[in-house]
């Protein structure tokens, strides 16, 4: 038996988290600047395909059932940062002791960094699915593509400053210094996003009509009832 549709959605939308969160400490090269070398984390790649999946539940579900959605991946964060803290710090067997260095070195995660992460996430997707739902209402369900990015690119400001201030703030240094080497971060890191989310737009397209399919044709008509 297939899965239903709305379980797919779902399942992509959880292993975009837990990739992020796991694998998101690799950088890449990616082009050059005006001669700068420009570097970005491999988990740029799923941030754009999160915050389109929230746009497709809206779009579909109304905006209670992608904030329960948001609520849902908050707890994989947290439940996956435990994990990853208690793990980390576990004694390693004799037989593994030589591999352990390495792997706290690949999995292991400073607190900080793990609640600039959850942080930053529910600030984000939350701001994303406020964005999107007032378009939505104001626009009268024209748009989508516009929807879409504007609230992605919103969403994704939020999430590369929030993570940003959080983790790298230097509390010895000054404002000023502070945010020029915050912005210096944020802002590359949030265009090469913007860049990808444009990319990402016919995925909403895609979602939507994925989702208008057959197993979840009964659930439309309660889309309107369920935006608060």
């Amino acid at each position: 038996m297939k899965p239903y549709r709305f379980d797919v959605i779902v399942a992509l939308y959880v292993f975009a988290i837990v990739a992020a969160q796991l694998m998101g400490a690799k950088v890449v090269p990616f082009g050059n600047l005006f001669g700068l070398p420009l570097s970005i984390s491999v988990a740029v790649f799923l941030m754009p395909l999160l915050f389109t999946i929230t746009d497709i539940v809206v779009e579909i579900h109304g905006k209670a059932r992608a904030r329960s959605l948001v609520r849902t991946g908050l707890l994989v964060i947290i439940l996956l940062t435990i994990y990853t803290l208690v793990v980390t710090n576990l004694p390693a067997a004799e037989r593994y002791a030589s591999s352990n260095e390495a792997y706290g070195s690949i999995f292991g995660t400073s607190l900080r960094f793990a609640l600039a992460s959850i942080a930053a996430y529910t600030a984000a997707e939350l701001i994303d699915v406020l964005i999107y739902s007032k378009m939505r209402e104001r626009m009268k369900r024209r748009g989508m593509w516009l929807r879409n990015n504007i609230s992605n690119f919103v969403g994704q400001f939020i999430d590369s400053a929030v993570f940003v201030v959080i983790a790298f703030y230097a509390v010895g240094s000054s404002p000023m210094a502070n945010a020029t080497f915050l912005m210096g971060i944020v802002l590359p890191y949030w265009c090469v996003r913007c860049l990808m989310s444009v990319a990402a737009t016919p995925l909403v397209y895609a979602g939507v009509a994925f989702l208008r399919k057959k197993d979840n044709l009964e659930l439309l008509p309660q889309a309107a009832t369920h935006e608060d």
